[in-house]
């Protein structure tokens, strides 16, 4: 009955960052202050919204990166010129951590330990975003510009999922879960917390 108190303390902590966060972002935008406090002028929508279906979130988000990239895209051809694009591409990798994975057996309770065995990090979220890319040059492009820039932008967007692996998104992610998670369950068992992550042997190949 224990090791249930202790897994719904995890979820319900990791619930309440989710909400904080989603609270901070807002109020930082300006978009969490009232109309007459910020001085600006509102808008009054009203909406008929039908719920259909609701989905389970107990991802963690726990990092972020910005990319920027000035990206170039060329269809060659045989005897006309190239076609050509260049865009500025800016987009953003979120790591974070599945708490739907983690179940009862994954806790253990001792005297003054608490062990949570967690799931891998894992890079929940790549995209670019449209609203701050824009196409910067257009050659040669003809009726195939809108070929040349969807290819160029879905060659941004894996671009920034290999340069957020490269760059140690997951390592990261592993860290700030430790930050987080560690203090607050600390305060809320009164116990030493060791989180603690799969183990992945690296063989190196035989030359």
């Amino acid at each position: 009955m224990r090791l249930i108190n202790w897994i719904v303390r995890l979820i319900v902590f990791a619930l309440l960052i989710l909400g904080l966060r989603s609270v901070y972002l807002l109020w930082s935008n300006g978009e969490g202050l009232p109309g007459w406090w910020s001085g600006k002028e509102t808008e009054e929508t009203t909406h008929h919204v039908l719920l259909q279906e609701i989905t389970a979130m107990g991802k963690l988000e726990l990092v972020k990166y910005n990319f920027k990239d000035v990206v170039e895209q060329q269809i060659v051809k045989t005897w006309l010129p190239n076609a050509k694009a260049i865009l500025i591409v800016q987009g953003e990798a979120i790591g974070c951590i599945d708490l739907t994975q983690v179940v009862i057996a994954d806790i253990s309770s001792e005297e003054e330990v608490l062990v949570v065995n967690l799931p891998d990090p894992e890079l929940c979220n790549f995209k670019i975003d449209h609203t701050k890319s824009k196409i910067y040059n257009l050659e040669y492009a003809f009726m195939e510009e809108s070929k040349l820039i969807d290819e160029a932008y879905r060659q941004a967007e894996k671009q920034i999922q290999t340069s957020a692996l490269d760059m140690g998104i997951l390592d990261q992610t592993r860290e700030n879960a430790r930050k987080i998670l560690i203090p607050m369950l600390e305060k809320a068992s009164g116990k030493k917390v060791v989180l603690k992550f799969p183990l992945h042997a690296q063989v190196d190949k035989l030359r």
